[in-house]
């Protein structure tokens, strides 16, 4: 049993996840495009979403986050990271890139595991670090995207892994019934377009699915992985995995 007493931090951090959440809400109020969320991601989803840096192993890790916004998930990638890994993290919101850079600059993973990592402020789908990755984890809206450009950043991360590397995403649950009810129709058509091209991604490439009810809102993550030997396109399409439904 864990008899150690309850760290003096914890008001520090809820002052810094409320200082966080305030900061989402004012950016998604200035562009939906670089900030898509209401809320900073909770500790439940950015551990979810870094699992598969700790089942890599003690390996140093070539690692990507893109979409990072405040910093939560960077957080915790760098908390996970094996000594002599690289993690290079893009963000194209210009406040919250500033915020990561801080951020790295003070976490104690750089110094005392010599993790690299960079901040690059770009879109994801113009990055290019010459380097590919063994996990990808991305917090980009891509609801709030066209089905073009949500093509374009999924296609762009299959080609930024090694074979065999893995990426994870989230969506919230719900979202395409909460706009089917409420939003324009033309919106409405839009959401189910992207939702057709994630898809047709899962089909193809997607390994797990979990759910994170500790989150706002509660989220699906998923994992996909680049195959270590690429197959033809299937001539005819795949079943949709339970709960593809975003």
């Amino acid at each position: 049993m864990d008899h150690r007493t309850p760290s003096p931090q914890i008001p520090r951090n809820a002052a810094r996840q409320a200082a966080e959440s305030w900061t989402f809400l004012r950016e998604a109020a200035r562009d939906l495009r670089t900030t898509g969320a209401v809320a900073p991601s909770s500790r439940a989803l950015a551990r979810t979403l870094t699992d598969p840096v700790a089942t890599c192993g003690s390996r140093p890790l070539s690692v990507l986050e893109a979409g990072a916004g405040t910093g939560a998930v960077t957080r915790a990638l760098l908390s996970r990271l094996p000594r002599g890994s690289h993690l290079d993290v893009v963000e194209a919101n210009p406040r919250f890139t500033e915020r990561l850079r801080r951020l790295v600059d003070h976490h104690p993973a750089p110094v005392v595991r010599h993790v690299r990592a960079e901040v690059h402020q770009a879109y994801v789908e113009e990055l290019d670090t010459g380097r590919r990755y063994d996990v990808i984890v991305s917090g980009l809206p891509l609801t709030n995207f066209t089905p073009d450009l949500v093509d374009r950043v999924m296609a762009r991360y299959l080609d930024l892994l090694h074979p065999g590397g893995t990426l994870t995403y989230f969506a919230y649950l719900g979202t395409r019934r909460a706009r089917t009810l409420l939003a324009p129709r033309d919106e409405a058509r839009r959401h189910a377009a992207v939702d057709q091209v994630v898809g047709a991604y899962q089909r193809r490439y997607a390994t797990g699915r979990w759910t994170v009810f500790a989150n706002l809102p509660p989220a699906h993550v998923w994992e996909l992985r680049r195959p270590t030997v690429e197959a033809a396109a299937p001539s005819h399409p795949l079943p949709l995995l339970p709960g593809a439904e975003q």
